[in-house]
């Protein structure tokens, strides 16, 4: 089981109130993550990814293992303590401004 962590809106959005935990099948990358969450949770297509390009929307940042995963390649594998549940993949909401 992959533990994805959501940012509360996101969390709002798809109705739940913790971690979401997802089955994966194959390898498990940024892509595969993000197509088991959208296929569970159909309410966060397009709000994480871009609909018609897939790349990840602007002010969403992605981390495993405490390190920024945003600008990785989506098919890179995941570092083995996420694959094993271990830690969560975090998908984050960034904030700018001044």
């Amino acid at each position: 089981m992959i533990r994805v962590a959501l940012p509360f809106h996101l969390r709002t959005l798809a109705r739940v109130d913790d971690e979401v935990r997802l089955e994966v099948q194959g390898e498990v990358t940024v892509r595969s993550v993000l197509d088991a969450l959208e296929a569970k949770y159909p309410v966060l297509r397009g709000t994480i990814r871009d609909h018609d390009t897939g790349t990840r929307r602007p002010f969403i940042r992605f981390f495993a293992c405490e390190e920024d995963w945003s600008h990785e390649p989506s098919d890179a594998p995941l570092p083995d303590s996420v694959v094993k549940g271990k830690e969560p993949f975090c998908v984050i909401g960034a904030i700018a401004g001044g």
